[in-house]
């Protein structure tokens, strides 16, 4: 039974982490148009289990670097003297492709949980009989 509980176990961290990615990226996502806004990364950590197996856990939320994009828009209440504001950096394919990939992996996490459920009952009927 230790085995099924440590399936569980692990694939319930990685449905955590996942979550937590989708999280990120749907702020991300939602702020695509805001201006100044810099996008979120988040890191992943491994964590050590008692059985001396591991586990993954969402890590700390990074701020993306890269350059954001200057928008010319005298009209906007942002913008500078020279007519241009700070958008986001923020690239909306990248972000529906990881919030996709985060998806599949939850899911992923979620068919091993509920597989390791299914065997670990199988196994109670067994020693019932």
């Amino acid at each position: 039974m230790d085995v099924f509980l440590a399936t569980m176990e692990r694939a319930a961290g990685g449905m955590s982490a996942q979550a937590a990615r989708l999280r990120t990226t749907s702020e991300n996502i939602a702020n695509v148009d805001t201006p100044g806004y810099q996008r979120k990364m988040l890191t992943f950590e491994q964590i050590a289990l008692a059985d001396g197996g591991a586990t993954v856990a969402a890590g700390p939320v990074q701020l993306d670097g890269a350059e954001r994009e200057r928008i010319y828009d005298p009209s906007h209440p942002m913008a500078g003297n020279d007519g241009f504001y700070t958008g986001s950096n923020v690239e909306l394919m990248v972000e529906i492709g990881d919030s996709r990939e985060a998806q599949r992996s939850y899911e992923a996490n979620l068919r091993v949980m509920d597989q390791a459920r299914k065997m670990a009952s199988s196994m109670l009927e067994l020693l019932r009989r």
